[in-house]
């Protein structure tokens, strides 16, 4: 299969464009850098397998078996890093630099209710993370004198700002959720034509692994 088909089948799957996914990893400033670098980027990984270790489903929860809850936020934590602009950490646990999803996935019994359940998981854990200020979604804005009333001028600033936080933050999580539903319903749709050459990964718990 084509990646124009296999683009077309994800979408088909999850309503997202191979387009639209491709946003989170070009935004300006970075999504590493609005989410809070390495110490934001892992509080999101934690709050999403939060949810994920205490979901009722329990044909969910086994897909994550082989992990602990630990080691799967450090995984993601990793992975997300390196993906939206900031160091590779991924690489630098032995993971590689151009990271092969379906490959990695594609031991695992990942349905595409399964990935629909994945993506309601990372969608909460985003409302969840955004809860809260992070500065880097707060950026600084020039405008330009419109009053010689000083208190006119500082309202006029205070709104622009709070423009600017908003149109941002909206554009953060619109792209976040595009990226994140576009994958795991990619993920599905790649392994159906892995040959087993591609496989990497495992389905068992070794302490000692690297995958």
């Amino acid at each position: 299969m084509s990646k124009i088909e296999l683009r077309e089948r994800t979408y088909q799957a999850g309503g997202v464009t191979y387009e639209q996914s491709l946003i989170a990893t070009q935004l300006v400033p970075s999504l590493y850098e609005r989410l809070g670098r390495e110490s934001g980027i892992e509080e999101l990984s934690t709050l999403f397998y939060d949810r994920v270790f205490s979901d009722e489903r329990q044909w969910f929860v086994s897909i994550f078996a082989s992990s602990t809850k630990a080691e799967a936020i450090d995984n993601q934590y990793r992975f997300f890093v390196q993906t939206f602009g900031g160091p590779d950490l991924y690489r630098q646990k032995g993971k590689g630099r151009f990271v092969r999803l379906s490959g990695r996935h594609a031991n695992y019994p990942i349905t595409h209710m399964a990935a629909d359940r994945w993506w309601v998981h990372m969608d909460n854990a985003i409302d969840d993370f955004f809860k809260t200020e992070h500065p880097k979604l707060n950026p600084p804005v020039q405008t330009t004198p419109q009053y010689e009333d000083r208190d006119l001028l500082e309202c006029d600033s205070d709104n622009n700002e709070q423009d600017s936080h908003d149109i941002m933050l909206t554009e953060t999580k619109d792209a976040m959720r595009a990226y994140f539903r576009y994958t795991a319903h990619y993920i599905v749709v790649s392994s159906e034509y892995m040959r087993d050459d591609q496989l990497s990964g495992g389905t068992q718990i070794d302490a000692g692994r690297v995958w």
